[in-house]
């Protein structure tokens, strides 16, 4: 079976028959729920196409994002450090599709094979310098460069240049109301970086939207490279 998720295209033959008769493969519409709000994980998602968000809540229950997964890695970042339930949720923000695994089948797998630990926890490593880049940017960053990045980030973790999304859920992605985002969509389309549509925006202009992204985006995506061995960033594999 051809892989297109980097961590099971890039495992060793024997930690990929640890995992294989349990992999199932799952269609992941938009907004599908891939774990809730302090309920059990379930299941382990590696994605193949698509974009999921880990996102939790304001006291206000305000939903914010906290980080992003696509075919780079796995959801259920809990589970691979030996909890089964976390007060994060996480969903499909871009349609598309992958494998799942039972979490205790993978526990179980992670118990039999120290390299298959070692990868995932690899994963869990980047994906935490992500998060913390995230909070770095929301708390510093200007809405239109936050916008950039993020827009960034996902041209990464997709082949193509459109991406369906609304204002709305940008609102949540970026924690800031909908009238900023707005406002910071009209600016990148003024630098003809970005075209912004009725529920979905295309990027035009890649190296421009990475100058207006500034310092706020890069820094996630060489730890990944220097973490797990893979390019992450699209400028990096041209």
């Amino acid at each position: 079976m051809l892989f297109e998720n980097l961590i099971l295209k890039g495992l060793v033959s024997s930690d990929l028959e640890l995992l294989q008769s349990e992999l199932e493969p799952v269609d992941l519409p938009r907004g599908f729920q891939l774990a809730n709000y302090y309920e059990p994980i379930s299941h382990i998602y590696f994605l193949e196409i698509g974009v999921a968000s880990a996102v939790g809540k304001t006291p206000q229950q305000r939903e914010i994002e906290l980080g992003i997964v696509g075919r780079e890695g796995v959801t259920g970042v809990p589970v691979l450090l030996g909890n089964s339930i976390s007060p994060h949720a996480t969903y499909m923000q871009i349609k598309g599709r992958g494998h799942r695994i039972p979490s205790e089948s993978l526990r179980l797998a992670m118990e039999k094979s120290s390299s298959l630990r070692a990868v995932l926890l690899q994963f869990v490593n980047s994906f935490m310098i992500q998060v913390g880049s995230t909070a770095i940017a929301n708390g510093t960053a200007v809405i239109e460069a936050r916008l950039a990045r993020w827009l960034l980030m996902v041209h990464d973790r997709q082949d193509k240049d459109v991406f369906e999304i609304t204002h709305e859920l940008l609102s949540t992605m970026l924690g800031v109301r909908r009238p900023g985002v707005t406002v910071a969509l009209q600016i990148l389309e003024g630098k003809q970086v970005i075209r912004s549509e009725r529920g979905a925006v295309t990027i035009t202009n890649r190296s421009g939207l990475e100058v207006l992204a500034g310092g706020w985006y890069g820094i996630a995506e060489r730890e990944f490279t220097r973490v797990m061995g893979s390019q992450l960033s699209r400028a990096a594999r041209r």
